[in-house]
């Protein structure tokens, strides 16, 4: 009796439902609406490429030589600094004990050296007197020349250790803007190239703008060319770019698009480009679409693209 009708009405419960499931997981997805159009290059013919916002100096990865526990920290997050300003202090106090003492030191070598000069004054008067030997008065010298070494050495230590004294305090190579401070007081900072730096910092004005160009399209990219960089995510941000330089040594493409017809031992020239001074929409990090006018390729007859 179970076999019979049971089972059966079981089954047809469960097709039912699977067929259910199916239904509501091949719902119609709505696509997510893109957050800006792509940009339009103002340009007939034209070169593009990807670029990412950078100091002018180049982002430059503060680090220090001497590792140690940060006792003070000079600077915050997008501090305007001049050249030489500090940064940071790695806790100096063990530093500062042997300075004093090697200090201490260098003044009892003066002391004796003091001492030894005048002995060998009395010496070489004996000696002209004729009341002391040569030999006494030569042994008189020497202890002068060594007191002198021993000076000259313990000068050299309290120099030494003045300088690692200063090394402890970490200051700006540039004029420039702290854009990421990964420190607190309290916290150990390591020597060395760190994947993450201690602070990122860089001259902002103007901030540059660091264009990856395919190499098959390289050689059609000039000095001076006019050029466009659209913010990415919001093509009504635009500026002119003014070009700075190129880079000498093209580089293996690093930014990827994910595209299946995409190539990844392509190698791409990198082209420098500023931004107008004053141009504060656009921050370091961010990425740019970049236009460049450039000459047809032999065969081209593209048309006219539309100014956005």
């Amino acid at each position: 009796m179970i076999r019979k009708y049971v089972l059966p009405i079981l089954a047809l419960i469960g097709i039912s439902l699977g067929i259910l499931a199916a239904m509501k997981s091949a719902r119609t997805l709505i696509p997510t609406p893109m957050v800006s159009d792509a940009p339009v290059s103002p340009y007939r013919t034209f070169v593009a490429g990807a670029g990412l916002v950078e100091a002018n100096s180049e982002n430059i990865a503060i680090g220090t030589q001497i590792s140690g526990i940060i006792s003070k920290i000079y600077v915050e997050i997008g501090s305007h600094v001049k050249q030489g300003d500090p940064l940071f202090t790695i806790d100096d106090r063990a530093t500062r004990a042997l300075l004093a003492t090697q200090e201490a030191a260098v003044k009892v070598a003066e002391a004796q050296l003091a001492l030894a000069n005048y002995s060998n004054s009395i010496s070489q008067g004996l000696v002209k007197k004729q009341v002391t030997s040569q030999a006494d008065a030569d042994t008189a010298r020497y202890i002068v020349q060594a007191d002198s070494a021993q000076l000259a050495q313990a000068q050299a230590l309290a120099k030494q250790t003045a300088t690692d004294l200063d090394r402890l305090t970490v200051r700006a190579p540039v004029d420039g803007q702290v854009m990421q401070l990964k420190i607190h007081p309290g916290e150990y900072a390591p020597a060395g190239i760190l994947a993450q730096p201690l602070i990122l910092f860089g001259n902002v004005e103007p901030l540059c703008v660091r264009t990856d160009i395919d190499e098959n399209e390289a050689w059609r990219v000039v000095p001076d060319a006019p050029a466009v960089g659209f913010l990415r995510g919001n093509k009504e941000i635009h500026c002119p770019l003014r070009f700075v330089r190129f880079e000498p040594y093209v580089i293996p493409k690093v930014s990827l698009t994910g595209q299946p017809t995409e190539r990844v031992d392509t190698r791409v020239m990198q082209v420098i480009y500023s931004l107008p001074p004053g141009e504060h929409r656009i921050r370091a990090g961010q990425q740019v679409d970049v236009f460049i006018e450039a000459p047809a390729r032999p065969g081209d007859h593209s048309s006219p693209q539309k100014s956005p």
